[in-house]
C-alpha cells in the first residue's frame, strides 16, 4: 500500500525530478508532483510524494521535515484526502448555484440588488 505525503513552503526552484530524488534516499518513490499554477506555469510552492510504503513514508517525514531547502524550512507530512463541497456556488451536478446568501445577487429582489 503507498502512502501520499504532502510536502510545503517549497522553493519555487524544486521540480518533481528534485522532490523525487530528495524522497528516493528514503525508500522508492512511486509519484512525484510539485503543483504548478495553470496561468503562470509558476510551482505554487507545494507537492505530494507518493511511496511505495507506510514505513518508507514515515522515514521520510522523520527525516526531511523541518530541513532548509534554498533557505526555506520545508513541511512534510501525511496528507489529508480532499476535502468535498468547500466552494459557495458554481456549476455542480445540479446546475449553477449562487452563494447561499438570500437576498444577494441577480434574479433575486428585483435589479440585482441585495438589500441596503
Amino acid at each position: 500500500m503507498s502512502s501520499k505525503i504532502y510536502v510545503g513552503n517549497l522553493p519555487y526552484s524544486v521540480t518533481d525530478s528534485t522532490l523525487e530524488s530528495n524522497f528516493s534516499e528514503f525508500g522508492i518513490v512511486t509519484s512525484a508532483k510539485v503543483m504548478m499554477d495553470r496561468e503562470t506555469g509558476r510551482s505554487k510552492g507545494f507537492g505530494f510524494v507518493e511511496m511505495a510504503s507506510d514505513e518508507v513514508a514515515q522515514a521520510a517525514i522523520k527525516g526531511l521535515d523541518g530541513v532548509s531547502v534554498d533557505g526555506r524550512s520545508i513541511t512534510v507530512n501525511l496528507a489529508r484526502p480532499r476535502e468535498e463541497g468547500r466552494s459557495p456556488g458554481g456549476y455542480g451536478a445540479n446546475g449553477f448555484k449562487a452563494a447561499s446568501r438570500a437576498g444577494v445577487g441577480y434574479g433575486n429582489d428585483g435589479f440585482g440588488g441585495g438589500r441596503y
